[in-house]
């Protein structure tokens, strides 16, 4: 109670909402740390008053929301956020491994289809070329972190159903993974729809990647669409001073 503070009585509510409140106020303020453990359910319960239910409902909640994560047979924990190197042509899987967390998917739509006219343009394809299209939803352990949308030449696969947890797993198993990227950063606020998959308010602010690959050849061999929680990703990019 030291740290968390006192939950606020006065204001309506279920009393697992002015806990989850009260928590996460204490996350955002750094009264609980990155990577610092929450005391146990039954101490929180036993220090507010409350039931351990109640409790285990307001942590729920910062699952959800990506604020915490549990770890199997050592507790929850609060999660750091992420930082993404713009430097570095990794993917989304590669990138939660690297920081010990268990990538995973939940698919929206996966999907043969003809290439658009905007699509033949970026990929450099001609009209009616089969491409292979990939909508789903990024989860580091049981956190929603991203929304991700590509289009890959369907040369480039075996099949739709050749990609399992990374698509440039399954881009390099055919020889095809991409070597550099162009990539485009901007500010965005999520749709009611695209909060609602990742356990966010309608209006919440996130950031978008589009980003092009290409192979050493010069081949496109995707275009993706990525959109990432603002709450916990940090972008990095190493700059220095250009030789004349």
């Amino acid at each position: 109670m030291d740290v968390i503070g006192r939950l606020d009585r006065q204001t309506n509510g279920p009393l697992y909402q002015r806990l989850h409140r009260a928590l996460r106020d204490a996350i955002a303020d750094k009264r609980l740390r990155t990577d610092e453990a929450l005391p146990a359910e039954r101490d929180i319960a036993q220090d507010f008053g409350i039931s351990r239910i109640t409790v285990r409902k307001a942590i729920d909640a910062l699952v959800e929301e990506g604020l915490v994560t549990r770890r199997q047979g050592a507790g929850t924990f609060i999660a750091a956020r992420i930082e993404k190197s713009f430097s570095k042509l990794s993917s989304f899987s590669e990138d939660m491994v690297s920081r010990g967390r268990i990538p995973r998917s939940v698919w929206l739509a996966r999907a043969e289809g003809t290439v658009t006219p905007e699509e033949s343009m970026t990929l450099g394809l001609g009209p009616g070329s089969p491409v292979y299209r990939f909508n789903r939803i990024r989860y580091a352990d049981d956190a929603p972190m991203a929304l991700e949308v590509s289009t890959v030449p369907a040369f480039c696969l075996t099949s739709v159903e050749a990609v399992g947890t990374s698509l440039y797993e399954a881009l390099e198993a055919t020889g095809n993974r991409p070597v550099r990227a162009l990539q485009r950063l901007r500010a965005v606020l999520f749709t009611p729809e695209q909060a609602g998959l990742l356990t966010l308010d309608a209006g919440a602010p996130g950031l978008l990647i589009e980003r092009r690959g290409f192979r050493a050849d010069g081949i496109t061999v995707e275009i993706t669409q990525s959109y990432y929680r603002g709450d916990s990703y940090d972008f990095v990019a190493e700059l220095n001073i250009g030789m004349p």
